[in-house]
């Protein structure tokens, strides 16, 4: 009988083993799993980040040149001068250049024409003093020279350098994230701002 119960001891250790070896983690073991993702996390999100800014710079420029180019085409319309109002550009014929023809091509589109907060940046517009005497081809809002401006939402997470470019086809930017200054006659300070290449 004696080996009868060193049997049942014998299966009873086995299911025993068996069952313990199915409960699942232990504690360390979930605690080392949590380590590592958050030791990937960390680095990854400044990464994300750091492509995140480097995104909504890149749509703030393209913005900027976008406006230099329509301001260009909308010169050799408008008498050889610039445009005030940048709602102009977006509806020429609707009292900005006398004589447009209604069914002819706008020059800007009309999200960047209103200002609107967009990836991050916030848009501004500075216009030079009215050309005299203005030609009456030209529009009364025209102008000898203009300022567009990007400057981030918040220095550090949206953006971090602020951008400006005007009717000499410059776009340059500033360390701080500030707009760069402008002089009277509508164009950028080049000593306010570092060109971009």
């Amino acid at each position: 009988m004696s080996w009868l119960a060193a049997d049942d001891d014998a299966l009873h250790n086995f299911k025993l083993r068996t069952v313990t070896a199915e409960t699942g983690f232990t504690l360390i073991e979930l605690l080392i799993v949590v380590a590592i993702i958050g030791i990937i996390a960390a680095i990854a999100i400044p990464s994300l980040l750091r492509a995140r800014v480097s995104a909504n710079e890149a749509a703030t420029i393209g913005d900027i040149r976008t406006v230099i180019s329509s301001q260009s085409a909308y010169q050799s319309s408008n008498g050889g001068f610039y445009e005030g109002k940048l709602t102009c550009l977006v509806q020429p014929s609707g009292g900005c250049i006398p004589s447009y023809p209604t069914n002819a091509p706008t020059f800007l589109d009309s999200q960047i024409a209103a200002f609107t907060f967009k990836t991050g940046y916030t848009r501004s517009f500075v216009a030079g003093p009215v050309p005299a005497p203005l030609p009456p081809t030209s529009s009364p809002s025209s102008s000898t020279g203009f300022t567009y401006f990007g400057t981030p939402l918040v220095v550090g997470q949206s953006g971090v350098r602020g951008f400006g470019g005007d009717s000499s086809g410059l776009v340059c930017y500033t360390p701080s994230g500030a707009a760069p200054a402008v002089l009277a006659n509508g164009t950028l300070n080049v000593a306010s701002c570092i060109p971009l290449q």
